[in-house]
């Protein structure tokens, strides 16, 4: 593939998220409510879309974890499914649940679905202690070391000096702003990356796959030709999406199999969504592309 300029996630693509955003999910819910998903059941969530922010995802876990309480019978499968269906989110999920089970139990469960406290029993176990009283700004009840420490990096260094010198590099996450800036730091591109050319949760509102952030990128690099590398369908949704909401632009969608995405199977769902390519790491892209 040609490429003017490459944009790239980070969870799942930069950094190996498993034990860190995808297990606070499944503790999160645990912590408040004693029962929960598998960590496995995430990628359903995130295949039906719109749960780019994993706040997000962990709302809609948890409401189907309550709604199981309430006469809701369907499989976790079933349950995303339908979430597409409605049009992907956590909105989406809420009416899906409504939908099967009525106004009464829906109340009755919109009445335990305490959002604030998952989001900030998640921003402890994800964050630890010592950085939820410094990005959070309060004192937590969990004396956590922080999921955060747990992130692997993907990208090595041949690759990134090889991204860097070819190609202009931007950053699209749904992470926020700080969280990000951790993340890039520890693969070596926070120093290489300035502000315009990242996109984070706090700089924007639609959320992949909503094209805007990924169009305003290819803007200020002036670029012909974007690349854009996710772990996600809603990644690949996104580029296709910029495809079609700036005509005068290629954009290029790429999957990596080292997010929730893996094997043929992964492959097949990335493929079925229009991605230009698909590759088992991050490490590969420079080998597939021409400046």
């Amino acid at each position: 593939m040609h490429a003017d300029a490459v944009v790239l996630d980070i969870d799942g693509v930069l950094v190996d998220v498993a034990d860190s955003y995808r297990r606070a999910i499944v503790d999160s819910i645990e912590h408040v409510y004693d029962r929960t998903i598998r960590k496995e059941d995430i990628q359903e969530f995130k295949d039906a879309g719109g749960f780019n922010n994993d706040w997000e995802l962990t709302y809609a876990a948890a409401l189907y974890v309550l709604a199981t309480g309430e006469g809701y019978d369907e499989s976790i499968d079933e349950f995303t499914d339908a979430i597409a269906v409605e049009g992907g989110g956590l909105e989406a999920a809420e009416t899906v649940v409504r939908d099967r089970i009525g106004a009464r139990a829906t109340q009755r469960i919109t009445d335990r679905w305490d959002r604030d406290r998952l989001r900030d029993i998640f921003q402890q176990l994800y964050l630890g202690a010592e950085l939820y009283r410094g990005l959070e700004g309060g004192e937590p009840d969990l004396e956590t070391r922080g999921f955060i420490h747990d992130e692997p990096v993907i990208l090595d260094g041949e690759g990134r000096d090889r991204l860097l010198a070819e190609y202009d590099v931007g950053v699209l996450t749904g992470r926020p702003e700080a969280e990000a800036e951790i993340a890039l730091d520890r693969v070596g591109l926070d120093e290489e990356i300035p502000a315009d050319h990242r996109f984070t949760m706090d700089d924007w509102e639609e959320g992949k796959p909503h094209p805007r952030a990924l169009t305003t990128l290819a803007e200020r690099f002036d670029a012909d030709t974007v690349v854009f590398v996710g772990d996600t369908l809603d990644d690949v949704r996104t580029a296709v999406n910029a495809s079609e909401a700036d005509s005068g632009r290629t954009y290029h969608g790429v999957g990596v199999l080292t997010g929730g995405l893996t094997g043929e199977e992964g492959r097949r769902k990335y493929d079925a969504e229009g991605a230009d390519a698909v590759l088992e790491s991050i490490n590969d892209l420079p080998g597939r592309l021409e400046s």
